[in-house]
């Protein structure tokens, strides 16, 4: 039977990381107070990182309608592309804050994107390094959404 593995590094703070990775996820976290979450309290932020040096920040934006809402990640993605569509996007870091919680347990995106970050590593015709931390504590960076979607739809699959 085909078995799915795959590594990443998990790391005890934002620390231990590289001075470029360290800044991408410090934005994501700051950027977390711009979201619009009303109803859940739970506000993400996400950072992605342009090969040509841009970094561009996204929240998530939650609707009474729920299904009218964007996560953090769609939001900052879309804006990169919209803004920068010829270019490369090297990195994405998410954060979140909740004052439910301690805020320490990273997030991981939810399968829609998931599937999203996909299409844009297909458009990038490379892999996109995922950094995840919540505001304190663990951080987690995996090397392609490929490990957190390991069969995704892709336009191959249009054919």
């Amino acid at each position: 039977m085909p078995v799915h593995q795959f590594s990443y590094i998990e790391l005890s703070s934002d620390k231990e990381l590289d001075n470029d990775d360290y800044h991408l996820l410090s934005e994501a976290k700051r950027i977390t107070e711009n979201a619009y979450a009303p109803y859940s309290n739970f506000k993400v932020g996400c950072a992605v990182q342009l090969q040509n040096g841009e970094i561009i920040l996204g929240v998530n934006i939650e609707n009474a309608s729920y299904p009218v809402g964007i996560c953090a990640e769609r939001s900052a993605l879309s804006s990169a592309l919209s803004q920068f569509p010829d270019e490369t996007i090297s990195a994405i870091a998410i954060s979140y804050f909740s004052p439910q919680g301690e805020n320490t347990q990273p997030a991981f995106p939810c399968g829609m994107c998931r599937q999203f970050i996909s299409e844009c590593e297909h458009k990038n015709k490379q892999n996109i390094k995922l950094i995840m931390a919540a505001q304190l504590g663990k951080v987690y960076i995996i090397d392609t959404v490929q490990h957190l979607l390991p069969f995704s739809f892709s336009k191959i699959d249009l054919k």
